[in-house]
């Protein structure tokens, strides 16, 4: 009979148990993982009972208080605080968003807070994206074409095709869908994973681009478009509210229309 355990390192033990919020009205638990590679020891989940009217109302807010004034040593990564660089993602109440724009008062009790699930972690809150990157420069996000650029103009587009951009070009790259994803659990070396191929689809589907076959060809194997199973978590996970898995389903309705 097959026995499946983790590593031993990979076992999340209690932590420290910090609160200040003795009398306080409005209070808060936050369950937050912290990992210290240089340690040697198992990662630990660290409890914080706040003061609400301490700090602002997103989730952000209570981190970096906890860092500011609780313990310096928390680790996590922040930029501009209003959901538009994606630095800030994490998996918070055991869904993946963005820290900056989820607030406190969608929670009803204690809030745990999780680096983005199935990838390395570098430290506490920080996963290693470093294959996600790759994978995104792999794709060659940028405009290929095929004649020098205008003197005097941009590359001009119909306001039709400039529409088909909609819903692509607000990807900002925080991995909330792609970390969502069993089959990019599975098989992160080789599927690319919801949003890096919205990305893609982003300039296969852009009329200034001339390297449309080019970029389809790249993708028609049987791992880095088709791992996908259209279970729609990418969608639902989406903290702007885009829709990963319809642009998956676009490219494979490109690559069938070039057989037919």
């Amino acid at each position: 009979m097959a026995e499946f355990t983790l590593p031993k390192n990979s076992k999340i033990k209690s932590g420290k148990i910090f609160s200040e919020a003795n009398g306080a009205t409005r209070k808060k638990k936050f369950h937050i993982y912290r990992w210290e590679p240089d340690s040697g020891k198992n990662p630990r989940l660290d409890v914080y009972e706040l003061n609400l009217d301490n700090f602002g109302p997103m989730i952000l807010d209570a981190i970096i208080y906890i860092k500011n004034e609780i313990d310096s040593t928390l680790t996590f990564r922040r930029s501009c605080r209003e959901g538009i660089c994606g630095s800030c993602s994490m998996n918070i109440g055991g869904t993946n968003t963005l820290a900056c724009t989820k607030s406190i008062a969608s929670f009803d009790g204690d809030i745990s807070i999780y680096p983005l699930p199935h990838m390395p972690v570098v430290k506490d809150l920080v996963p290693d994206l470093s294959n996600f990157y790759k994978q995104y420069a792999s794709i060659k996000p940028w405009m290929q074409t095929e004649t020098p650029a205008p003197e005097n103009s941009e590359r001009i587009q119909s306001k039709n095709d400039r529409e088909k951009l909609d819903g692509l070009y607000e990807c900002i790259l925080c991995a909330c869908c792609s970390t969502s994803c069993p089959s990019y659990w599975w098989n992160s070396k080789r599927y690319l994973g919801p949003a890096i191929l919205l990305q893609a689809y982003r300039w296969i589907v852009d009329s200034r681009d001339k390297s449309t076959n080019k970029r389809l060809d790249k993708l028609e194997d049987s791992f880095s478009l088709y791992r996908c199973h259209t279970i729609m978590n990418c969608t639902n996970a989406c903290p702007k509210g885009l829709n990963p898995a319809k642009a998956i389903a676009e490219i494979k309705k490109l690559l069938l229309s070039r057989i037919s």
